[in-house]
Protein backbone atom coordinates (compact mmCIF):
# COMPACT_ATOMS: atom_id res chain seq x y z
CA UNK A 1 0.00 0.00 0.00
CA UNK A 2 1.44 3.34 -1.06
CA UNK A 3 0.34 6.45 0.82
CA UNK A 4 0.79 9.82 -0.86
CA UNK A 5 1.70 12.47 1.71
CA UNK A 6 0.28 15.11 -0.67
CA UNK A 7 -3.07 13.30 -0.61
CA UNK A 8 -2.87 12.91 3.17
CA UNK A 9 -2.79 16.70 3.48
CA UNK A 10 -6.32 16.79 2.04
CA UNK A 11 -7.35 15.21 5.36
CA UNK A 12 -4.87 16.53 7.91
CA UNK A 13 -2.73 19.57 8.68
CA UNK A 14 0.62 17.88 8.34
CA UNK A 15 3.75 19.98 8.12
CA UNK A 16 5.77 16.93 9.08
CA UNK A 17 8.61 15.21 7.18
CA UNK A 18 7.61 11.99 5.46
CA UNK A 19 10.30 10.06 7.31
CA UNK A 20 8.76 11.05 10.64
CA UNK A 21 5.29 10.02 9.43
CA UNK A 22 6.71 6.68 8.32
CA UNK A 23 8.30 6.16 11.75
CA UNK A 24 4.98 6.94 13.50
CA UNK A 25 3.12 4.52 11.23
CA UNK A 26 5.66 1.77 11.95
CA UNK A 27 4.95 2.14 15.67
CA UNK A 28 1.33 1.11 14.98
CA UNK A 29 2.44 -2.42 13.99
CA UNK A 30 2.46 -1.64 10.25
CA UNK A 31 5.68 -2.39 8.41
CA UNK A 32 7.05 0.49 6.33
CA UNK A 33 9.33 -0.48 3.44
CA UNK A 34 10.53 3.06 2.85
CA UNK A 35 9.71 6.53 1.54
CA UNK A 36 9.62 6.95 -2.24
CA UNK A 37 10.67 10.33 -3.65
CA UNK A 38 9.91 10.18 -7.41
CA UNK A 39 12.03 13.20 -8.38
CA UNK A 40 15.09 12.15 -6.38
CA UNK A 41 18.26 12.33 -8.49
CA UNK A 42 16.59 14.20 -11.36
CA UNK A 43 17.88 17.69 -12.28
CA UNK A 44 17.17 20.36 -14.90
CA UNK A 45 13.99 18.74 -16.25
CA UNK A 46 11.49 21.43 -17.26
CA UNK A 47 8.32 22.19 -19.20
CA UNK A 48 8.82 22.89 -22.90
CA UNK A 49 6.51 24.30 -25.57
CA UNK A 50 7.12 22.87 -29.06
CA UNK A 51 7.06 25.90 -31.37
CA UNK A 52 7.87 24.08 -34.62
CA UNK A 53 8.29 20.44 -35.59
CA UNK A 54 9.87 19.60 -38.94
CA UNK A 55 10.97 16.29 -40.51
CA UNK A 56 14.65 15.49 -40.08
CA UNK A 57 16.45 15.91 -43.44
CA UNK A 58 18.17 12.52 -43.15
CA UNK A 59 15.62 10.35 -41.32
CA UNK A 60 12.13 9.02 -41.96
CA UNK A 61 11.15 9.03 -38.27
CA UNK A 62 13.09 11.80 -36.52
CA UNK A 63 11.82 15.37 -36.12
CA UNK A 64 13.71 18.61 -35.58
CA UNK A 65 11.88 20.74 -33.00
CA UNK A 66 12.29 24.29 -31.78
CA UNK A 67 11.27 24.26 -28.13
CA UNK A 68 10.56 27.19 -25.79
CA UNK A 69 11.99 26.32 -22.36
CA UNK A 70 11.54 29.74 -20.79
CA UNK A 71 14.91 31.06 -21.93
CA UNK A 72 15.73 33.97 -24.27
CA UNK A 73 16.02 31.64 -27.27
CA UNK A 74 14.31 28.32 -28.04
CA UNK A 75 16.32 25.10 -28.01
CA UNK A 76 16.67 22.88 -31.05
CA UNK A 77 15.95 19.29 -30.03
CA UNK A 78 15.79 16.23 -32.26
CA UNK A 79 13.06 13.79 -31.23
CA UNK A 80 11.95 10.40 -32.52
CA UNK A 81 8.63 10.11 -30.66
CA UNK A 82 5.66 9.49 -32.99
CA UNK A 83 3.38 11.89 -31.07
CA UNK A 84 5.60 14.98 -31.02
CA UNK A 85 3.86 17.95 -32.64
CA UNK A 86 4.00 21.73 -32.77
CA UNK A 87 1.92 23.37 -30.06
CA UNK A 88 2.33 20.63 -27.47
CA UNK A 89 3.65 21.14 -23.95
CA UNK A 90 6.30 18.51 -23.26
CA UNK A 91 8.91 17.29 -20.77
CA UNK A 92 12.39 18.61 -21.61
CA UNK A 93 15.67 17.38 -20.18
CA UNK A 94 18.03 20.32 -20.66
CA UNK A 95 21.71 19.94 -21.56
CA UNK A 96 23.67 18.62 -18.53
CA UNK A 97 20.46 17.38 -16.88
CA UNK A 98 20.01 14.07 -15.08
CA UNK A 99 17.07 11.79 -15.83
CA UNK A 100 16.10 8.26 -14.76
CA UNK A 101 18.71 5.53 -14.52
CA UNK A 102 21.37 8.09 -13.52
CA UNK A 103 21.55 9.20 -17.17
CA UNK A 104 23.14 12.55 -18.01
CA UNK A 105 21.82 14.38 -21.07
CA UNK A 106 24.40 16.23 -23.14
CA UNK A 107 24.36 18.26 -26.33
CA UNK A 108 24.76 15.95 -29.29
CA UNK A 109 24.18 15.47 -33.00
CA UNK A 110 21.58 13.10 -34.41
CA UNK A 111 22.32 12.24 -38.02
CA UNK A 112 24.25 15.45 -38.38
CA UNK A 113 21.68 17.76 -36.78
CA UNK A 114 22.52 19.39 -33.41
CA UNK A 115 20.22 18.46 -30.55
CA UNK A 116 20.33 20.47 -27.33
CA UNK A 117 18.46 18.26 -24.89
CA UNK A 118 15.81 15.57 -24.95
CA UNK A 119 12.01 15.37 -25.04
CA UNK A 120 11.10 12.73 -22.46
CA UNK A 121 8.66 9.91 -21.96
CA UNK A 122 7.57 9.04 -18.42
CA UNK A 123 9.72 5.92 -18.19
CA UNK A 124 12.77 8.06 -19.03
CA UNK A 125 12.10 9.95 -15.80
CA UNK A 126 12.21 6.69 -13.84
CA UNK A 127 8.54 5.67 -13.99
CA UNK A 128 7.99 1.93 -13.87
CA UNK A 129 6.85 0.89 -17.36
CA UNK A 130 3.91 -0.91 -15.76
CA UNK A 131 2.55 2.44 -14.49
CA UNK A 132 2.77 4.39 -17.77
CA UNK A 133 -0.65 4.92 -19.45
CA UNK A 134 -0.85 2.76 -22.57
CA UNK A 135 -1.81 5.68 -24.80
CA UNK A 136 1.63 7.27 -24.22
CA UNK A 137 3.67 4.10 -23.72
CA UNK A 138 5.34 4.49 -27.14
CA UNK A 139 5.80 8.24 -27.11
CA UNK A 140 6.56 11.32 -25.06
CA UNK A 141 4.18 12.51 -22.36
CA UNK A 142 2.05 15.55 -23.26
CA UNK A 143 1.59 18.06 -20.44
CA UNK A 144 -1.49 20.23 -19.86
CA UNK A 145 -1.91 23.38 -21.95
CA UNK A 146 -1.52 25.60 -18.88
CA UNK A 147 1.97 24.27 -18.08
CA UNK A 148 4.50 27.13 -18.10
CA UNK A 149 7.66 26.73 -20.22
CA UNK A 150 10.77 26.68 -18.05
CA UNK A 151 8.99 25.52 -14.89
CA UNK A 152 10.41 22.39 -13.22
CA UNK A 153 8.22 19.58 -14.45
CA UNK A 154 7.94 17.61 -11.22
CA UNK A 155 4.88 19.34 -9.74
CA UNK A 156 2.93 18.80 -12.98
CA UNK A 157 3.47 15.03 -12.70
CA UNK A 158 3.11 14.57 -8.94
CA UNK A 159 6.81 13.79 -8.73
CA UNK A 160 7.27 16.30 -5.90
CA UNK A 161 5.23 13.96 -3.69
CA UNK A 162 6.70 11.78 -0.95
CA UNK A 163 5.11 8.33 -0.84
CA UNK A 164 5.15 6.03 2.17
CA UNK A 165 5.38 2.40 1.02
CA UNK A 166 3.71 0.11 3.58
CA UNK A 167 3.30 -3.66 3.89
CA UNK A 168 -0.10 -4.04 5.54
CA UNK A 169 -0.84 -7.33 7.28
CA UNK A 170 -4.38 -8.82 7.35
CA UNK A 171 -4.96 -7.70 10.95
CA UNK A 172 -4.54 -4.04 9.91
CA UNK A 173 -6.96 -3.93 7.01
CA UNK A 174 -8.13 -0.55 8.32
CA UNK A 175 -4.88 0.90 6.94
CA UNK A 176 -5.62 -0.22 3.37
CA UNK A 177 -7.04 3.16 2.40
CA UNK A 178 -6.30 6.86 2.59
CA UNK A 179 -9.24 7.33 4.96
CA UNK A 180 -7.99 4.64 7.33
CA UNK A 181 -4.42 5.93 7.33
CA UNK A 182 -5.66 9.49 7.88
CA UNK A 183 -7.69 8.37 10.92
CA UNK A 184 -4.63 6.56 12.32
CA UNK A 185 -2.39 9.59 11.92
CA UNK A 186 -5.12 11.90 13.24
CA UNK A 187 -5.15 9.88 16.46
CA UNK A 188 -1.35 10.02 16.70
CA UNK A 189 -1.21 13.80 16.17
CA UNK A 190 -4.43 14.60 18.04
CA UNK A 191 -6.23 16.04 15.01
CA UNK A 192 -9.73 15.75 13.59
CA UNK A 193 -9.45 14.59 9.97
CA UNK A 194 -11.41 16.40 7.27
CA UNK A 195 -13.16 13.63 5.38
CA UNK A 196 -14.44 14.08 1.81
CA UNK A 197 -18.17 14.69 1.43
CA UNK A 198 -20.13 12.71 -1.13
CA UNK A 199 -23.13 14.28 -2.84
CA UNK A 200 -24.74 11.64 -5.07
CA UNK A 201 -27.32 12.54 -7.69
CA UNK A 202 -29.30 9.69 -9.24
CA UNK A 203 -32.10 9.74 -11.78
CA UNK A 204 -35.20 8.85 -9.78
CA UNK A 205 -37.27 8.30 -12.93
CA UNK A 206 -35.45 5.12 -13.94
CA UNK A 207 -34.94 1.89 -12.01
CA UNK A 208 -31.87 -0.27 -12.63
CA UNK A 209 -33.88 -3.41 -11.88
CA UNK A 210 -35.81 -2.85 -15.10
CA UNK A 211 -32.66 -3.75 -17.07
CA UNK A 212 -30.42 -5.46 -14.53
CA UNK A 213 -31.31 -8.61 -12.61
CA UNK A 214 -29.04 -9.84 -9.78
CA UNK A 215 -29.29 -13.22 -8.05
CA UNK A 216 -26.94 -14.33 -5.27
CA UNK A 217 -26.82 -18.12 -5.04
CA UNK A 218 -23.71 -18.18 -2.85
CA UNK A 219 -23.89 -18.54 0.92
CA UNK A 220 -24.56 -15.30 2.82
CA UNK A 221 -21.32 -15.81 4.75
CA UNK A 222 -19.40 -15.66 1.47
CA UNK A 223 -21.39 -12.68 0.12
CA UNK A 224 -22.80 -10.56 2.97
CA UNK A 225 -23.65 -7.76 0.54
CA UNK A 226 -23.88 -7.41 -3.24
CA UNK A 227 -25.08 -4.23 -4.93
CA UNK A 228 -25.11 -2.94 -8.50
CA UNK A 229 -25.87 0.33 -10.23
CA UNK A 230 -26.48 0.94 -13.91
CA UNK A 231 -24.78 4.02 -15.39
CA UNK A 232 -25.80 5.02 -18.92
CA UNK A 233 -24.49 7.44 -21.55
CA UNK A 234 -20.89 6.93 -20.47
CA UNK A 235 -18.00 8.31 -22.55
CA UNK A 236 -14.75 6.43 -22.07
CA UNK A 237 -11.65 8.62 -22.22
CA UNK A 238 -8.38 9.18 -20.34
CA UNK A 239 -8.74 10.47 -16.78
CA UNK A 240 -7.78 14.04 -15.95
CA UNK A 241 -4.13 14.38 -15.03
CA UNK A 242 -4.78 14.96 -11.29
CA UNK A 243 -6.49 11.56 -11.11
CA UNK A 244 -3.80 9.82 -13.17
CA UNK A 245 -1.20 11.21 -10.75
CA UNK A 246 -3.02 9.76 -7.75
CA UNK A 247 -3.36 6.43 -9.54
CA UNK A 248 0.30 6.07 -10.54
CA UNK A 249 1.60 7.39 -7.20
CA UNK A 250 -0.41 4.58 -5.60
CA UNK A 251 1.44 2.07 -7.80
CA UNK A 252 -1.27 1.43 -10.41
CA UNK A 253 -1.49 2.14 -14.13
CA UNK A 254 -4.11 4.67 -15.27
CA UNK A 255 -6.50 2.91 -17.69
CA UNK A 256 -9.48 5.17 -18.41
CA UNK A 257 -11.88 7.44 -16.53
CA UNK A 258 -14.20 4.61 -15.41
CA UNK A 259 -11.58 2.08 -14.28
CA UNK A 260 -9.50 4.83 -12.66
CA UNK A 261 -12.56 6.05 -10.73
CA UNK A 262 -13.09 2.56 -9.28
CA UNK A 263 -9.40 2.37 -8.27
CA UNK A 264 -9.60 5.85 -6.76
CA UNK A 265 -12.52 4.74 -4.55
CA UNK A 266 -10.55 1.64 -3.56
CA UNK A 267 -7.58 3.79 -2.51
CA UNK A 268 -9.69 6.38 -0.74
CA UNK A 269 -12.21 4.18 1.10
CA UNK A 270 -10.76 0.67 0.87
CA UNK A 271 -13.94 -0.49 -0.91
CA UNK A 272 -13.36 -2.49 -4.11
CA UNK A 273 -15.62 -1.70 -7.06
CA UNK A 274 -15.77 -3.33 -10.48
CA UNK A 275 -17.25 -1.96 -13.69
CA UNK A 276 -18.69 -4.31 -16.32
CA UNK A 277 -19.59 -3.38 -19.89
CA UNK A 278 -23.35 -3.82 -19.55
CA UNK A 279 -23.89 -4.52 -23.25
CA UNK A 280 -21.68 -7.62 -22.96
CA UNK A 281 -23.90 -9.16 -20.28
CA UNK A 282 -26.42 -11.86 -21.11
CA UNK A 283 -29.80 -10.04 -20.99
CA UNK A 284 -28.62 -8.10 -17.93
CA UNK A 285 -28.55 -11.28 -15.82
CA UNK A 286 -25.98 -11.34 -12.97
CA UNK A 287 -25.56 -14.47 -10.86
CA UNK A 288 -23.14 -14.80 -7.92
CA UNK A 289 -22.16 -18.39 -7.20
CA UNK A 290 -19.33 -20.83 -6.56
CA UNK A 291 -17.43 -22.23 -9.53
CA UNK A 292 -18.23 -25.64 -10.96
CA UNK A 293 -15.59 -28.30 -11.59
CA UNK A 294 -13.87 -27.78 -14.94
CA UNK A 295 -14.99 -24.19 -15.51
CA UNK A 296 -12.57 -21.66 -17.03
CA UNK A 297 -12.37 -17.86 -17.13
CA UNK A 298 -10.15 -15.62 -19.24
CA UNK A 299 -9.27 -12.71 -16.95
CA UNK A 300 -8.29 -9.13 -17.78
CA UNK A 301 -4.60 -10.06 -17.96
CA UNK A 302 -5.38 -12.48 -20.81
CA UNK A 303 -4.80 -15.60 -18.71
CA UNK A 304 -7.10 -18.60 -19.19
CA UNK A 305 -7.70 -19.75 -15.61
CA UNK A 306 -9.05 -23.13 -14.56
CA UNK A 307 -11.37 -22.47 -11.64
CA UNK A 308 -11.65 -24.33 -8.35
CA UNK A 309 -15.00 -25.18 -6.80
CA UNK A 310 -14.04 -22.93 -3.88
CA UNK A 311 -13.75 -19.88 -6.17
CA UNK A 312 -16.51 -17.30 -5.93
CA UNK A 313 -17.73 -16.11 -9.32
CA UNK A 314 -19.78 -13.36 -10.88
CA UNK A 315 -21.63 -14.79 -13.88
CA UNK A 316 -23.61 -13.40 -16.77
CA UNK A 317 -26.41 -15.90 -16.92
CA UNK A 318 -24.36 -19.01 -16.21
CA UNK A 319 -21.17 -17.81 -17.92
CA UNK A 320 -18.32 -16.79 -15.56
CA UNK A 321 -17.29 -13.15 -16.14
CA UNK A 322 -15.36 -12.26 -12.97
CA UNK A 323 -13.41 -13.82 -10.10
CA UNK A 324 -15.20 -12.12 -7.23
CA UNK A 325 -13.04 -9.58 -5.41
CA UNK A 326 -9.96 -10.65 -7.37
CA UNK A 327 -9.99 -9.93 -11.11
CA UNK A 328 -12.51 -9.17 -13.83
CA UNK A 329 -13.02 -11.13 -17.01
CA UNK A 330 -11.84 -10.05 -20.45
CA UNK A 331 -15.24 -10.52 -22.11
CA UNK A 332 -16.94 -7.76 -20.08
CA UNK A 333 -13.98 -5.35 -19.91
CA UNK A 334 -14.74 -1.64 -20.16
CA UNK A 335 -13.36 -0.44 -23.53
CA UNK A 336 -13.45 2.72 -25.63
CA UNK A 337 -16.73 1.46 -27.13
CA UNK A 338 -18.50 1.05 -23.77
CA UNK A 339 -21.52 3.34 -23.27
CA UNK A 340 -23.29 1.66 -20.34
CA UNK A 341 -21.65 0.17 -17.26
CA UNK A 342 -22.92 -2.10 -14.53
CA UNK A 343 -21.06 -0.98 -11.41
CA UNK A 344 -20.52 -3.59 -8.70
CA UNK A 345 -20.02 -2.80 -5.03
CA UNK A 346 -19.88 -5.82 -2.77
CA UNK A 347 -18.58 -7.36 0.42
CA UNK A 348 -17.08 -10.82 0.03
CA UNK A 349 -15.62 -13.16 2.65
CA UNK A 350 -12.04 -11.96 3.05
CA UNK A 351 -10.56 -15.40 3.73
CA UNK A 352 -12.12 -16.92 0.59
CA UNK A 353 -11.02 -14.00 -1.59
CA UNK A 354 -7.48 -14.13 -0.18
CA UNK A 355 -7.20 -17.84 -1.02
CA UNK A 356 -8.38 -17.19 -4.59
CA UNK A 357 -6.01 -14.23 -4.99
CA UNK A 358 -3.00 -16.23 -3.77
CA UNK A 359 -3.87 -19.06 -6.15
CA UNK A 360 -4.24 -16.62 -9.06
Amino acid sequence: MRISTTWLRDYLKLDIPADELAEKIERTAVEVDGVIRPSEGLKKVVVGHVLTCEPHPDSDHLHVCQVDVGESEPLQIVCGAPNVAAGEKVIVALPNSWIGGHTKIKKSKMRGVPSNGMLCALDELGFDEKLVPKEVADGIFILPDDATPGDPVFSYLGMDDEIIDMSVTPNRGDMLSMNGTAHELAAIYDQQPTMPKVDLHEDATTVAADDLHVAVAADEHDVPMYKMRLIKNVTIKPSPLWLQIRIWNAGMRPINNVVDATNYILMQYGQPLHAFDFDQLNDGQINVRLAKAGEHLTTLDGEDRELLTSDLLICSGDQPICLAGTMGGLATEVTDQTTTIALEGAVFDAVKIRKTAHKS
